[in-house]
């Protein structure tokens, strides 16, 4: 259970705490609607922590905090719906929040993320599936890291109830991460 890539043994456990790239991490939400039409929005402006420790890896950690302000989707009706007391009610919940409990190798760069997620204040248990992007270790010289992670929630399972009979329950969620290693004081 090593967050650590075959690739190069140690890679990841080497790595330490590594900060989000904001500009370069982001989240793509998906859904049916009228049971058959699919739409989109994403989210930017990810920050978080990734935290791996060397010497135990149930001490490896990623918290993220997603501000929902800056959610777009396909068209601006939709974001303001998205945004709206309808779904995600941004004004009064201005966050998604992930916590980690576990990080789980599966082996060939491929791990599963156990942990929290918050929305609107009401919090549920997620699995995610995720890969090193392309296969890729952290680089050495840069200390810097790519993931992809996906997962499905019941979005009525968070309070987002309204319009089912128009919207599905299930929202996929894809994650774009980059990060780089901290920067010694």
């Amino acid at each position: 259970m090593h967050s650590v890539s075959p690739a190069q043994p140690g890679a990841l456990r080497r790595a330490g705490n590594l900060c989000h790239y904001p500009d370069k991490t982001s989240i793509g939400l998906s859904w049916r609607a009228f049971g058959h039409q699919f739409s989109q929005a994403r989210l930017q402006g990810v920050t978080g922590t990734v935290t791996l420790n060397p010497d135990e890896d149930r001490d490896d950690h990623i918290e993220v905090t997603i501000p929902v302000g800056t959610l777009v989707a396909s068209n601006s009706l939709l974001t303001w719906q998205l945004k709206s007391n309808l779904f995600f009610d941004a004004e009064r919940y201005p966050n998604i929040h992930f916590v980690s409990s576990r990080v789980a190798s599966l082996g060939g760069g491929n791990y599963r993320i156990f942990g929290v997620l918050t929305v609107k204040n009401v919090s549920r248990p997620v699995v995610m599936l995720a890969s090193l992007d392309s296969g890729k270790t952290i680089d050495p010289a840069s200390g810097s890291l790519a993931l992809h992670a996906s997962t499905a929630i019941s979005r009525s399972a968070f309070g987002m109830d309204r319009l089912v009979g128009v919207v599905d329950d299930r929202v996929n969620i894809a994650l774009a991460i980059a990060a780089q290693g901290r920067k010694p004081l």
